[in-house]
């Protein structure tokens, strides 16, 4: 079937959507709504059988729905409607929520119902339930109305509050004054989820010394205490704050706008206040600090052989200073006496690769760009290296740019089904580093890796296990993914093959440093990164601008938008990612 996905953004529920449909076999292209003309130009050249709105904010023109069949994805139960349907899930305590496929019509989110999938709210802010349930959900209601829309005999539901199991409403979009803390009143329960509830996007507006912030990424704090509102300590770029009943920490702030200023971003709290907060203590937290509430990002344990070095960084960006944290961890604990280790990322994601934000904050951002690519590359050469034991990566949350050679790295490569790989960097103006030009073709071959970064297009599972990209796929989410995990590891440390699979593996590492170096592929690379991030009129810098400060859309990119390319024709449809590579060739 043709499928049109009009999305507000090309985000990670588009791009998961976009996946699972091309290996169904559709042919898929996408439109991002920018306005009406251009959805309605989209359409009349792609002419879709069907059209799925993922994550759509504007509304869908009469002369779309009228004459085909639109499904918006809402991320609702039955009966939700409004453009904050997650945010009042999470600050209202909901037990179980779900996401919905609704048939547009005039009225917002009051079309007939297609598809629902339901699932039970954790704790956890919005962007990771988004990125996570909601995501897992979405998928679900898109295959199930898909193979409803090609049954003749189905009818969709019409939306009726009378039935039981309708129990949404309609909900007016969440404003700054539903969010607002009042740190004298404010239990540090009601505040974890103000804050989980904005995360992300919009974040909770707030005062802090005299100016006006959007506040983000809260942790409860067990052991700290002190006068409701006032600061009492900072830990790697976060802030603790007291609350009438303990203490949050606050790991990013963004300052907030005035008329005519320049629009700021989020960064590191400490970075955010700056000399207002020097006299604050910094409490330092060793990785092997057993207590799970406080702020902490990288954390390590033991058991039976194994080792778990835990890193959780905000949406997966690595800084220079987090990446050489995390290399001196990798380095510590590599000489424990396990056979295995294994490196856990955090639920949401695994890692996106350089800290553009940071980046962008600096005095010279190319001199901070060299720092962090030099520094994520040490820390990979640090699992490389590791030729005592077996590497194993557990990658429950989304990777890219740098992040998925960082994975690669490892011996093993274990993903939840889930996932989505975006390895590449030629989107960002970017050749790449992180010993990419070693580890992609190893696992892929040369072509394939070429034809990877080039069309910049993201993976799914199915499709990375298909080309060898990884190792083994996981079906299960959180605890049964780290269960799993676990049993993999112990049987592996415990097998009869281990001294011959590891001695495999010293031997394989000698050899491939005898044909070429890895400090010749890393000098190969930065020589092509030191020319993006130095050189005048490269398109790095433009594009990590427009990445951090995220201005609105104002096209769909060619490698997205199949008819928008001059190859496309309704006869002859090139597959997506060969079209994408042959004509970067060229």
């Amino acid at each position: 079937m043709k499928i049109l996905l009009l999305s507000s953004a090309y985000n990670g529920l588009t791009q998961r959507v976009h996946v699972e449909l091309l290996q169904l076999g559709h042919t898929v292209s996408i439109e991002v709504a920018i306005n009406e003309q251009t959805m309605l130009e989209g359409v009349r050249l792609f002419k879709p059988d069907i059209i799925f709105c993922p994550f759509l904010r504007h509304r869908i023109p009469e002369s779309i729905w009228r004459h085909t069949v639109c499904i918006v994805v809402h991320p609702g139960i039955k009966g939700d409607r409004g453009p904050s349907s997650l945010d009042w899930a999470i600050q209202n305590n909901e037990l179980e929520w779900g996401v919905t496929a609704l048939q547009a019509v005039e009225e917002m989110d009051a079309g007939d119902i297609w598809a629902t999938s339901t699932f039970k709210m954790r704790p956890g802010n919005k962007s990771s339930i988004y990125t996570i349930e909601v995501t897992e959900a979405a998928v679900k209601v898109v295959l199930q109305t898909l193979a409803r829309f090609q049954d003749a005999s189905f009818k969709p539901e019409p939306l009726d509050y009378s039935k039981p199991d309708v129990r949404g409403e309609l909900r007016l979009s969440m404003k700054q004054e539903d969010r607002r803390i009042d740190w004298h009143v404010d239990s540090t329960a009601t505040i974890l989820d103000k804050i989980a509830a904005a995360d992300g996007s919009p974040g909770v507006a707030d005062t802090i010394l005299g100016n006006e912030y959007y506040l983000y990424g809260a942790t409860q704090e067990d052991n700290l205490v002190g006068v409701p509102e006032t600061f009492i300590a900072t830990r790697l770029g976060a802030v603790c704050r007291a609350t009438v009943d303990g203490a949050i920490w606050l790991s990013h702030l963004k300052r907030k706008a005035n008329n005519g200023d320049k629009p700021f971003f989020k960064l590191p709290a400490t970075m955010v206040l700056g000399e207002r907060i020097k006299d604050l203590p910094e409490l330092p937290v060793s990785i092997y600090h057993s207590t799970a509430n406080t702020f902490r990002e990288i954390w390590y344990e033991e058991k039976n052989a194994v080792g778990y070095l835990h890193f959780d960084f905000h949406n997966g960006a690595m800084s220079t200073d987090q990446c050489l944290r995390l290399r001196d961890a990798v380095m510590e604990v590599r000489n424990r006496p396990t056979r295995i280790l294994v490196l856990m990322g955090g639920q949401s994601n695994w890692s996106n690769g350089v800290h553009l934000n940071i980046i962008e904050a600096a005095a010279n951002p190319a001199d901070e760009s060299w720092h962090n690519i030099n520094a994520i590359d040490d820390l990979i050469h640090s699992i490389l290296t590791a030729t005592n034991k077996i590497t194993v990566a557990a990658v429950h949350g989304n990777a890219g740019a740098g992040g998925v050679p960082f994975a690669l790295a490892c011996d093993k490569v274990c993903v939840r089904s889930g996932v989505v790989f975006n390895p590449h960097y030629k989107s960002m103006g970017l050749y790449g580093s992180e010993y990419w030009t070693y580890l992609l073709p190893k696992r892929v071959g040369y072509e394939k890796a070429v034809e990877i970064t080039e069309s910049c297009l993201p993976i799914g599972m199915q499709e990375a296990k298909q080309i060898g990209l990884i190792d083994f796929i996981i079906p299960d989410m959180f605890d049964a993914f780290d269960n799993r995990i676990e049993i993999m590891a112990e049987t592996f440390a415990q097998s009869k093959d281990y001294e011959k699979l590891l001695g495999s593996k010293v031997l394989r590492r000698n050899h491939d440093e005898f044909v070429k170096p890895l400090k010749v592929y890393r000098q190969e690379e930065l020589k092509h990164m030191r020319e993006d991030f130095y050189k005048q009129n490269t398109p790095y810098n433009p594009a990590r601008k427009q990445f951090v400060y995220k201005p609105p859309a104002t096209g769909t990119p060619e490698r997205l938008a199949q008819h928008r390319h001059p190859e496309f024709s309704d006869d002859s449809v090139v597959p997506l990612r060969e079209r994408n590579s042959n004509h970067a060739a060229h």
